[in-house]
């Protein structure tokens, strides 16, 4: 399940993000399929992805173009996102146009009303799904279904799970976990809504960061715990203030921008597994332009090839570079590997020129 983007990011194949995770649900399928027992055929992994009522056409339109990048088309869902009502500063709704109030989706926390009210909890249990894996298009690096994570989870026997990284610095622009109050349910602080000397402050004995784990919205679920999320939520909403400049009659004018936010559930749990992961194995993020300091496409297309770089040097591969070696790499196809797996027949003894794609 996830919240779109068709971003490409500039590696050698040229792929987007939603070609790129597509390829991992294949993959991952006929890992899984190897795995069982003899003769078992492949069960297909079912990708809900959210869109909103300003993406939602072309989404659709971009996965038909490219007949859905292997998938078949009825493991792919579609769903909107809600929308809110943009708000000035001094609390009055700001105007579109004279006969319609300016809105924006209702933030990626909005998932769970719309699950519900599209009836997708429903459809999701007469398909026999016990299980959610729940995360953001922008992470070029994502591990789509992680049978590590999901075996993780099961074994912790909690309602939700979620993967953190170390923060790489206290300004970092990120959410972070922390327990309200002694013995309280795990949370997320948004890193806008943190103090800022709370976000600086170490733990005296290990010198780390008192608030160290970061969301990097890579959740897992059960769907009982999706069913009380939905229903709870919608009787008691969060939410959260963004302030945008935002299109209205009299031109762009600064409000607030209301938003709900996928870790608002997690209160909503006694339990929460976490499951700490490596930042350079699985968390490129594109949120930025290029240009810009972090989180950028440039970015995250060098974490990629930086990451498959090491993984054909490890499977005894070879390679020689046109450009200094940091600002290039090797992509590797996730229809050869997921994480690094059965590289060995591909690369052993041959010599790549980077930047390429390696793929079957």
């Amino acid at each position: 399940m996830i919240f779109p983007s068709k971003a490409d990011i500039g590696l050698p194949s040229g792929k987007s993000l939603f070609q790129i995770q597509a390829e991992r649900i294949l993959r991952v399928q006929r890992l899984a399929a190897r795995s069982a027992n003899e003769g078992a055929g492949i069960l297909p992994i079912h990708w809900y992805i959210m869109t909103s009522p300003f993406t939602d056409e072309p989404t659709r339109k971009f996965f038909e173009c490219y007949k859905y990048f292997g998938l078949n088309e009825d493991q792919v869902t579609f769903f909107k996102q809600g929308t809110i009502p943009c708000v000035s500063k001094d609390g009055r709704f700001i105007m579109e146009t004279p006969y319609r109030v300016a809105k924006s989706p209702d933030g990626n926390g909005g998932v769970y009303t719309a699950l519900k009210y599209e009836k997708l909890l429903e459809e999701m249990s007469t398909r026999g799904i016990k299980y959610i894996d729940c995360y953001g298009v922008d992470n070029a690096l994502v591990r789509v279904a992680d049978p590590t994570f999901l075996g993780y989870f099961i074994d912790k026997g909690v309602p939700a799970a979620a993967k953190v990284v170390r923060k790489a610095y206290p300004q970092e622009k990120v959410g972070v976990f922390v327990r309200r109050g002694k013995g309280g349910p795990l949370s997320v602080v948004e890193y806008s809504e943190l103090d800022p000397q709370l976000s600086s402050a170490t733990n005296q004995e290990t010198s780390r960061l008192r608030f160290c784990w970061s969301n990097v919205c890579l959740h897992m679920f059960t769907l009982d715990f999706l069913n009380l999320v939905a229903n709870g939520l919608e009787k008691d909403s969060i939410y959260h203030l963004a302030e945008k400049k935002i299109a209205s009659i009299h031109g762009h004018t600064m409000g607030y921008k209301l938003e709900q936010f996928i870790f608002d559930a997690f209160p909503y749990t006694p339990s929460t597994a976490l499951f700490e992961v490596l930042r350079e194995e699985e968390f490129a993020p594109v949120k930025n332009a290029n240009g810009t300091n972090f989180d950028t496409p440039d970015s995250a297309r060098l974490l990629v090839l930086r990451l498959h770089t090491r993984w054909v040097v490890a499977a005894g591969g070879f390679l020689t570079h046109s450009v200094p070696l940091y600002s290039t790499g090797v992509e590797v196809s996730p229809l050869c590997s997921y994480a690094g797996e059965d590289l060995e027949a591909l690369c052993r003894g041959r010599t790549f020129h980077a930047p390429c794609e390696i793929s079957i």
